[in-house]
């Protein structure tokens, strides 16, 4: 096991990643933006380096500072968390050059697995269904239409190399076709470096769903259920739960199987995540893969009583994982509300501000993760996730009730929060239901 790691990420993730760390008898190193110098990750850890200025990509993107932070503080590994350099394949090579283990699976896998085109053909190899599509990249606009009147409109135009919704857009017919694809190339472009996209047949209204991988360096593999990730705006996730409500128990074994094949294929080590969509008659497709710890992993602990970040740390240090698939169960059912500080009376605008109040929630089966408390302020320079709200229960049923009470105790005054948001989410019949797709959003707005 390491000695010492270093925290290459801040908020909610960074406070999670120490607490693994504590528990493993890890030291553990932040480092933070001159905006964050009053944070709590600053504050639990055992040393702290600040690297720059607030803006990310004079501190947290800056590579170099990070390495250097890690080290002057003789750390031997890095945990980037997820989002900043989490799937940055040139990142993870300049810290195994530097003899700094990267926590997370090897760059070479970041590199390919980043590159949808390639994971989707491989993911083909491996028997997992995917959408009718091109198989390679388009560049040319008479290409891509070609490709779209062959597999029908309404079509679906991808940046191959990033996320977020970024680089899409969907095509309903031959005359919006060239100018969506430039505009889609012009997104990619600005967004992540590179215009490179691929065509899909469009399914509407699928449910996303995703399943969970832990891989380690002896050959070890293992799925840990589905993710229902279907509540989106904008092709952001805004809850997640486990498990779907659709994914029977024959279509879980059969989803992970397939999953756990895949990610053998490619060589897969650490902790990782296979989505899929699904549409509306059960049929599943490969959508794309996630290099690194995701947001929502707490509903996939509360459901399977395994922690996620030390059997990525353990995994990361040489160890085997310390369970196999036969020793993974899912028992009732978790749900997780993202808070964000934005006023969704607004449509959704940022909230910055200073907490004047704060209360957590508590009770049976409830789980806090934030990095905010009374007299923080938000800083206007990052993601406006201030703190997770995840809640357990022996049913869906009790879990939904658990979140509703504990929305309810959650008191934070001074800014705008989606709280509101998930209350009047919660009293929908269709929700509670388990009818919903990646459109609900748009369909009750």
């Amino acid at each position: 096991m390491f000695k010492r790691v270093l925290i290459a990420n801040r908020g909610e993730i960074a406070l999670r990643i120490i607490r693994a760390c504590q528990e493993l008898g890890v030291e553990t190193v932040s480092v933070y933006s001159e905006a964050d110098v009053d944070s709590l990750h600053v504050r639990f850890s055992d040393q702290s380096v600040c690297i720059g200025p607030p803006e990310s990509q004079n501190s947290y993107l800056s590579t170099k500072e990070i390495i250097s932070a890690c080290l002057v503080t003789n750390c031997e590994a890095i945990h980037p968390g997820y989002g900043f350099l989490a799937e940055n394949p040139q990142f993870a090579e300049m810290c195994e050059s530097n003899g700094i283990k990267f926590i997370g699976p090897p760059f070479e896998i970041i590199r390919k697995m980043g590159d949808k085109i390639y994971a989707k053909r491989e993911m083909e190899k491996a028997g997992i269904p995917v959408v009718p599509g091109s198989n390679d990249p388009v560049f040319q606009v008479s290409q891509g239409l070609e490709i779209a009147k062959s597999i029908g409109f309404p079509v679906i135009i991808k940046a191959a190399f990033g996320g977020g919704g970024k680089g899409m857009r969907v095509v309903t017919n031959e005359g919006d076709f060239r100018n969506a694809f430039k505009i889609a190339r012009k997104e990619s472009e600005m967004a992540f470096g590179k215009g490179t996209l691929y065509i899909e047949k469009f399914v509407k209204n699928p449910r996303h769903i995703e399943f969970q991988i832990l891989a380690d360096d002896y050959g070890n593999t293992v799925h840990l259920g589905e993710r229902e990730c279907s509540i989106q705006r904008r092709h952001q996730k805004l809850v997640e739960e486990s498990p779907s409500t659709v994914v029977d128990k024959r279509t879980r074994e059969k989803m992970g199987k397939l999953s756990v094949k895949g990610m053998k294929k490619v060589g897969y080590r650490s902790a990782g995540t296979v989505e899929f969509i699904m549409d509306q008659n059960g049929s599943f497709y490969f959508m794309e893969m996630n290099t690194r710890i995701q947001v929502e992993h707490p509903v996939t602990e509360f459901v399977t009583g395994k922690d996620l970040v030390k059997e990525q740390i353990r995994i990361a240090s040489g160890e085997k994982l310390s369970f196999s698939q036969k020793d993974i169960s899912i028992r009732g059912c978790a749900i997780e509300a993202r808070i964000n500080s934005e006023d969704p009376e607004k449509n959704f605008m940022p909230s910055i501000g200073r907490i004047e109040g704060f209360h957590i929630p508590g009770g049976p089966g409830i789980r806090v993760d934030t990095h905010i408390y009374s007299g923080y302020s938000i800083p206007r320079y990052y993601d406006s996730l201030i703190a997770k709200l995840i809640a357990y229960g022996n049913s869906r049923e009790e879990a939904i009730s658990r979140l509703q009470r504990s929305l309810r105790e959650f008191v934070i005054e001074g800014i705008k929060t989606t709280i509101p948001f998930h209350l009047k989410l919660l009293e929908n019949q269709d929700f509670m239901d388990g009818n919903i797709h990646t459109g609900f959003i748009d369909e009750i707005s």
